[in-house]
């Protein structure tokens, strides 16, 4: 049996929770690499980070299904700047403390530090800690 890439993760939390909800939907899917970037986080992109793989047979229905999750997070996750659902949760070069800790990393031990994550609006440009969430649309 083929498998195919459906969605690739810098950790395990999401990952496991978007493979729940296609399991629920009746797609066998796992995770490929989820112990190795677990146990050391410092490989996540020299491994690809967390793989969710599928048989090539349910992927279409997958890939589906992983666009209506995003379309639903949209929904609800607005820029409190502009108001647009354009938004995301990335890691952000803006702050001191991602590059002392890539820096510590590098310099006294195995592995870098957690960055600081923050959400990001892609048509404002605004960079804000929590997004304003409002009710989805029935």
């Amino acid at each position: 049996m083929k498998f195919v890439v459906l969605q690739v993760y810098n950790n395990y939390i999401d990952a496991s929770i978007i493979m729940g909800r296609l399991e629920e939907e009746g797609i066998n899917c796992w995770l490929k690499d989820e112990n190795t970037v677990t146990i050391n986080p410092a490989l996540t992109n020299a491994i690809g980070g967390i793989k969710l793989m599928a048989p090539e047979t349910q992927a279409e229905r997958a890939f589906e299904l992983l666009r209506h999750f995003r379309n639903e997070i949209q929904a609800v996750l607005k820029c409190p700047g502009c108001g647009s659902a354009n938004v995301d949760f990335v890691t952000t070069p803006r702050k001191a403390p991602n590059w002392f800790g890539v820096i510590i990393g590098l310099l006294f031990t195995n592995y870098t530090l957690s960055p600081d994550k923050v959400y990001h609006c892609f048509d404002c440009g605004k960079e804000f800690e929590s997004p304003k969430e409002t009710e989805p649309a029935e």
